[in-house]
């Protein structure tokens, strides 16, 4: 008997039960949410099908729209602030601080993505969120 959101068997996803802010923190560091031992992702944004440790299917899970909206609140409404504090004038000129600025954030935003997509993915997969296996 299969469960309909993992397609695994119902005894295997029953029987690891893993919790939330457990699954959340090895998919934030990029781990696979399951057992914590293989990497989340085959490239920068790409997950891999299924964990080759576990078992743990995560090709179908779609965290399109949640990774970028999870690095915009954060860069957007944590990061951004200090651009209006702090003062790049006495040291270069306006259009090198802007630079400056413009390169810090799409650096923190590229590192952010994925640990973000990793994070939704393993919020979905932990829930068992209805959908995850219309991929």
């Amino acid at each position: 008997m299969e469960s309909g959101i993992l397609a695994v068997p119902l005894q295997t996803a029953m029987k690891t039960e893993i919790p939330l802010s457990l699954a959340a923190r090895r998919g934030l560091m990029g781990l696979c949410p399951s057992c914590g031992k293989t990497k989340l992702f085959a490239s920068y944004l790409k997950q891999v099908e299924a964990c080759p440790n576990c078992g743990a299917h995560f090709g179908r899970i779609r965290a399109d729209d949640a990774a970028p909206w999870g690095t915009i609140i954060v860069v957007g409404h944590v990061f951004m602030p200090m651009m209006f504090f702090v003062s790049l004038d006495a040291f270069m000129p306006f259009w090198a601080g802007v630079a400056v600025w413009a390169a810090l954030f799409a650096g923190l935003s590229m590192a952010l993505l994925p640990r973000s997509k990793g994070l939704f993915i393993a919020l979905l997969w932990s829930t068992r969120a209805p959908g995850v296996n219309n991929g």
